[in-house]
């Protein structure tokens, strides 16, 4: 079953286009708070995302942008604004179709099912993980939270994805190490220490104090 998020502030529009495409066996995600489309978007990790220009607090155009430094994901724009210049932007920002409201539910199924015909040999599915805002992007080793990209070296990587793996659970250093061992980084416990230290001042640069717990005598957790 394909999933579809539709960020759309209009709820009589968004419920209209959720239940019109359940009806065509898709899993459909109205979002919520729009405030916080990405992490909504990395949790409910979509094939496919409809967007409103015109939102609360950021426009559609900003969100595509945020969601293209994670995924090529396919897009489609839904907008009452249709002169040139905004579907010029639209495209240009990542978009992959624009259609006007008002819209027939049956032309935008048409569309939603060409698109992933097209796009379903792509290689761009999102494949990450989420937690508290923060957004681990398996695809590009890198780091995202409010907006901004941290990067990361492989080892800092791998720690961090076990630990977002198995958030709220300690994990033990010899778990850590084997996991590291597995992607042939072969370290001792004196490097993991090293590489948890230089993680943690990476996050701590980004407003990600403590996101990194010790747990004494066992090893590290993500809360």
């Amino acid at each position: 079953m394909s999933r579809i998020m539709i960020v759309e502030d209009d709820q009589v529009i968004a419920r209209a286009i959720k239940k019109h495409l359940e009806s065509w066996d898709f899993e459909v995600h109205c979002a919520e708070d729009f405030q916080k489309i990405l992490s909504d978007f990395a949790e409910f990790q979509p094939e496919l995302v409809l967007l409103d220009i015109s939102l609360p607090f950021y426009n559609g155009f900003y969100w595509c942008t945020e969601i293209r430094k994670l995924s090529k994901v396919p897009i489609i724009f839904l907008s009452s604004t249709t002169d040139n210049m905004s579907i010029i932007m639209a495209m240009n920002m990542g978009g992959d179709d624009f259609i006007e409201k008002p819209f027939d539910l049956h032309v935008l199924t048409a569309k939603i099912q060409a698109l992933f015909r097209r796009a379903y040999s792509f290689q761009g599915k999102v494949d990450m993980i989420e937690h508290k805002g923060v957004i681990l992007n398996l695809g590009d080793a890198a780091l995202y939270y409010q907006g901004d990209k941290v990067e990361l070296t492989k080892n800092e990587f791998r720690i961090l994805q076990t630990l977002m793996e198995q958030a709220q659970k300690a994990v033990s250093r010899s778990d850590i190490m084997t996991k590291l061992w597995e992607s042939d980084s072969y370290i001792d416990d004196n490097t993991l220490t090293v590489n948890v230290t230089r993680l943690r001042k990476k996050l701590e640069d980004a407003g990600l104090t403590d996101f990194i717990k010790t747990k004494k005598g066992i090893g590290y957790m993500v809360e």
